[in-house]
């Protein structure tokens, strides 16, 4: 190999190796800047610090308005995973297994609230509640129920792609040998498919929580009046304060998802179906 074709092959190399960490970099450094303020004893956010205290941390258990959001932010976000992974199941199954006219717009469809911007969503469903109220007397706007079935919507994308991914990867002629043996449609899916999928069903559920409990937009909208999610109150907290409570909520939320994300890939790995 000519010597200039080494050196172009080296500095590729190192031109890839250092834009790959610079991407990390760009993705980490701001986490480790608000975990690191999340620690400073003075209120107001000054470089030196005074100090270091985790007074930020134990008083948050006192602010009511936190604690209430993350319980009704998780709520939400279970049954809104809960709900979209029933949705999309039957949906990719139907997707990927059948061959119809109209499956192509189909799931253009069901990923449509990818392409959407949230807050548009969100007005709009509040404007369609509103009048379902008026013209049936629902009072969905505003309810528990109107805003675990927004945060439905945001879930169903990423439930279709990860469980489409997999079932694609998924040689048919495993079910095919399941029901030439006698097994029913149920049981094939229940008991060869499911399985199979599984790693999909838990990656699609870890997603779908976490873009479920972290929206704002949707739920600035819908929620009640009196409640908050966690999203929301870390918002109005800021109207009025900037200490370093904040820091310490979102390093919490942080903490939270990426233990999610750790016990994910140890069960089932995310690199097979991310």
């Amino acid at each position: 190999m000519v010597p200039g074709k080494r050196l172009g092959e080296r500095l590729g190399r190192l031109a890839y190796g250092a834009a790959v960490w610079g991407g990390f970099g760009f993705l980490i450094v701001p986490i480790l800047l608000v975990l690191w303020l999340s620690f400073f004893s003075n209120e107001i956010l000054t470089l030196p610090p005074d100090g270091y205290s985790l007074r930020w941390y134990t008083g948050l258990l006192g602010k009511q308005d936190f604690v209430d959001g993350f319980l009704l932010s998780l709520e939400v976000a279970l049954l809104a995973t809960a709900a979209g992974l029933a949705v999309s199941l039957p949906a990719s199954l139907v997707l990927v297994r059948a061959r119809f006219a109209g499956r192509e717009v189909l799931l253009n469809f069901l990923m449509a609230p990818l392409i959407v911007p949230a807050i548009v969503i969100g007005a709009a469903l509040y404007i369609f509640f509103i009048q379902i109220e008026i013209v049936t007397d629902i009072p969905l706007a505003g309810s528990l129920p109107g805003l675990v079935g927004a945060h439905v919507l945001l879930t169903i994308p990423w439930c279709i792609r990860l469980l489409t991914a997999n079932l694609v990867g998924l040689d048919p002629a495993i079910e095919e040998a399941a029901a030439s043996l006698g097994a029913h449609g149920w049981t094939v899916i229940r008991k060869v498919t499911l399985p199979l999928v599984w790693p999909g069903l838990v990656a699609a559920a870890l997603f779908a929580f976490v873009v479920s409990f972290g929206n704002l937009e949707i739920s600035l909208f819908l929620v009640a009046p009196g409640e908050t999610t966690l999203p929301i109150a870390i918002l109005q907290y800021l109207e009025w304060k900037l200490d370093p409570t904040i820091a310490a909520v979102s390093t919490l939320q942080v903490l939270l998802i990426g233990a999610g994300l750790v016990a994910t890939d140890r069960m089932v790995g995310l690199a097979r179906v991310v």
